[in-house]
């Protein structure tokens, strides 16, 4: 599986009634290009009154994805982490990066939701960057039966 960012464009009735164009980003897990467009299709489609377009299908490299139990963790975070190796040839510490992804309520929510979930990592790691992203939800891969 791999993790797809659709951003959905529809039109929103303000709170003064006027009709403005809105972007929303989400994150679905699929196999293809084509399977993310049909799944942020049929998970959008019950909650939207007028017409609405896949306006933008990209591939977000995530490794992994902490989620939040607290109910009040609306925002997904980009958490960028770096493995502390040692390179024998070279003699010299290495970093290897990789991009994960936290829910939670805040950024101090977030180094904590990921401190808990990396518990038993076996090697050394560092938090390099916590930033916070515009991503709405998050729709897991369902096996049909």
């Amino acid at each position: 599986m791999e993790w797809f960012e659709c951003k959905v464009q529809y039109d929103k009735t303000q709170e003064n009634g006027l009709i403005k164009s809105t972007k929303e980003a989400y994150l679905v897990d699929a196999l293809s290009f084509t399977e993310a467009e049909e799944t942020i299709t049929k998970e959008m489609e019950p909650f939207m009154s007028g017409e609405f377009v896949v306006s933008d299908i990209k591939r977000a490299r995530i490794a992994e994805l902490f989620e939040n139990e607290d109910l009040n963790a609306d925002r997904w975070y980009r958490v960028k982490v770096g493995f502390i190796s040692f390179d024998e040839k070279s003699e010299k510490e290495k970093v290897i990066t990789q991009t994960d992804l936290v829910q939670a309520t805040d950024l101090k929510n977030a180094i904590e939701t990921l401190e808990k979930g990396m518990q038993g990592t076996l090697g050394d790691y560092k938090i390099i960057s916590v930033t916070e992203t515009p991503l709405i939800d998050v729709f897991r891969h369902k096996v049909e039966e």
